[in-house]
């Protein structure tokens, strides 16, 4: 008999929010892999519960190393919980690698549903919640965090970001330069937490309003693209407007999807216009 995996959600702020199974957990697994040694103990003593089995360290920096070792313990029918600082494990968290091993193996896993920031942030938002999608965190470096956003800029769902309270100035920024100064937007502060704030408005209002410093754990939600009739554009204006990108640096790929959103066209239209161009261009005389 193998073991069993659980995910289990931890508070992302009120100890309180935690999922009654957890302290069940917490005093009946064989081994606790958590993201924080302390902080779990911490949780444990404020749930009034004493984990029983070994409690190990898995965090990004030994998340690689470590799995293969809570893999054998699965193997051998170990009960091994998985909790991260806050919200649900493999949610821009450790955890998925660990998640797909143990599925290879052919290993139960299961979880314990508690908060989660994601869906917090999205409710509070204000915004549609009908269809979104998680883009976790931007990249740190301003040209690859712009690239990454306009890989998204048509996206029509509403999106949902994390980012750093350092960074979320100039987040905010590339998002009003890529999106439009208008989109709508909510910045989610500290949620659940004593100085819980969640900030709504227009992204070039909201980028104004963090430049003067913003604490906190953040999550972003942005109104998806506004539904817009596609512009008459034929195949060499498409042509052009790809080559412009691709001579300000980007990449071709992202310089296809970015000028797809701009037109209101699927990707694959402006694909074919940039190789029809290019076959063209070597057949000529």
């Amino acid at each position: 008999m193998t073991g069993t995996l659980v995910l289990a959600g931890t508070p992302i702020g009120d100890v309180a929010d935690a999922p009654p199974r957890l302290a069940q957990e917490l005093a009946s697994a064989d081994v606790v892999a958590a993201e924080d040694t302390r902080r779990l103990r911490r949780l444990a003593q404020a749930l009034g519960v004493t984990p029983a089995g070994r409690i190990v360290s898995y965090f990004e920096g030994n998340e690689s190393a470590r799995t293969p070792e809570l893999v054998e313990a699965l193997a051998g029918g170990a009960r091994v919980l998985l909790v991260t600082d806050a919200g649900m494990p493999s949610v821009s968290d450790p955890g998925y690698r660990l998640v797909a091993a143990a599925v290879e193996r052919e290993i139960k896993v299961t979880a314990v549903p508690g908060p989660s920031a994601v869906l917090t942030a999205l409710a509070l938002s204000g915004l549609p919640v009908d269809r979104f999608c998680f883009e976790g965190f931007l990249p740190r470096k301003a040209g690859e965090r712009l690239s990454r956003l306009r890989e998204v800029a048509g996206e029509r769902r509403t999106l949902v970001y994390f980012e750093a309270p350092h960074r979320l100035d100039d987040t905010l920024a590339a998002m009003a330069e890529v999106f439009g100064a208008g989109r709508r937007a909510a910045v989610c502060r500290e949620l659940t937490k004593t100085y819980e704030e969640v900030r709504r408005g227009p992204l070039e209002e909201l980028a104004r309003w963090a430049a003067e410093g913003v604490r906190g754990e953040i999550t972003v939600v942005v109104e998806g693209a506004p539904e817009r009739a596609p512009e008459a554009l034929d195949a060499d204006e498409l042509v052009r407007r790809v080559r412009v990108r691709e001579e300000a640096g980007e990449r071709r790929k992202e310089a296809i999807a970015a000028v797809a959103a701009e037109a209101g066209l699927p990707k694959r239209e402006v694909f074919d216009a940039v190789v029809a161009a290019k076959n063209a261009a070597r057949t000529a005389p």
